[in-house]
């Protein structure tokens, strides 16, 4: 055994580190751990339960999502204990746009060879980020792949599972003319657009993640790694006190890929631009960067991370429901008739 184990690990796999990062996470996930957990890290399969879920006719919504190359900057500045959050955000808002609360997430970590600081900083990043959307860590897969993947290299994948009644799916059928469109800020970049960002920061403009921008207030690596924000515990406060009609997560595609997700024939969203303040990362990637409006706003959230479409008559109540769970909202657009003859289905004041 300690034979076949030693040659393994010659071929840059190292079982027995394995275990040992195991053994390290294991109170770290432990901590996220709701009524509904089953199992404990280190088996073979999570195992979750139903029975505290009181719902009619429930449906299981899942989600999986990476953070794209915003890996590469975590690496840049040698600090992963945020990357998590990004991974956890994009599942489980992708989740909430259907009306779903987050149950439990998985995760996948692929390296080069296992680095047990690292790889512990990346977990309690996701321990972190489940917490925030109140779900359970329940599982994970670490694969150690040294002719894949090059020395100092990952790569992570995440997997969510969320449930609601089949009769509150909340799925854009429902949206009429007249209908507001009430915009919650982002955090920043979210995890979309990073192969631009990177491109235009570190290629073209010749920063280093330690430069201080002063537009931006803070250094580059801080600005680049700031954490995606997850809207589930904003979000189920919501749907469960209003009628919602629609729910749109801005991410890889901006707002005018995203928008029409949604929207049922015969409709429009017309957005006024000048109705939040755009985030000085956006004016500062655009100016430098040399990128037309309506391509930032083709590529990134533009300081607007989640939309939600919802009768007139309620946008005072739930923007005052939004803030008092630390959101803030903005009343940015209405849901109009599509013109005849027309298949736009978004229009940005100014821009598109």
């Amino acid at each position: 055994m300690t034979q076949s184990s030693s040659k393994y690990s010659e071929a840059g796999v190292d079982i027995d580190k394995g275990n040992l990062f195991v053994s390290r996470i294991k109170n770290i996930v432990a901590e996220t751990h709701g009524p509904g957990v089953l199992s404990h890290i280190g088996g073979f399969s999570g195992l979750f339960s139903l029975s505290n879920e009181k719902l009619k006719d429930p449906v299981l919504v899942a989600s999986t999502d990476g953070v794209g190359t915003k890996l590469a900057v975590a690496k840049l500045c040698n600090k992963h204990d945020t990357i998590g959050i990004d991974l956890v955000a994009m599942c489980v808002n992708d989740v909430v746009v259907s009306g779903a609360k987050p149950l439990f997430f998985l995760d996948y970590f692929a390296c080069n060879a296992l680095d047990l600081k690292v790889a512990a900083d990346v977990v309690r990043g996701i321990a972190t980020g489940c917490k925030q959307a109140n779900c359970s860590l329940i599982g994970g897969e670490t694969a150690e792949m040294p002719g894949l993947y090059q020395p100092g290299d990952y790569d992570l994948a995440g997997f969510v599972v969320g449930i609601c009644d089949a009769d509150a799916i909340i799925d854009g059928s429902n949206i009429r003319a007249g209908d507001k469109i009430i915009g919650l800020a982002s955090s920043g970049f979210h995890s979309n657009g990073y192969s631009l960002v990177r491109k235009v920061f570190f290629e073209e403009l010749g920063k280093n993640v330690d430069d201080y921008i002063t537009p931006l207030g803070c250094t580059v690596g801080e600005e680049l790694l700031r954490p995606t924000r997850i809207y589930a515990d904003s979000m189920m406060s919501i749907v469960q006190h209003f009628a919602v009609k629609g729910v749109i997560h801005i991410t890889g595609g901006g707002f005018i890929d995203n928008i029409p997700r949604i929207l049922p024939k015969g409709c429009t969203a017309r957005i006024n631009a000048g109705s939040w303040p755009i985030l000085p990362c956006f004016t500062y990637l655009q100016e430098m960067g040399g990128i037309t409006p309506g391509e930032m706003y083709r590529t990134y959230n533009m300081g607007i991370g989640m939309m939600v479409i919802v009768s007139a008559s309620d946008v005072e109540n739930i923007q005052r429901q939004f803030r008092d769970h630390g959101e803030q909202p903005y009343l940015i657009g209405e849901i109009q008739s599509a013109e005849t003859g027309s298949d736009q289905q978004i229009f940005i004041d100014g821009v598109y």
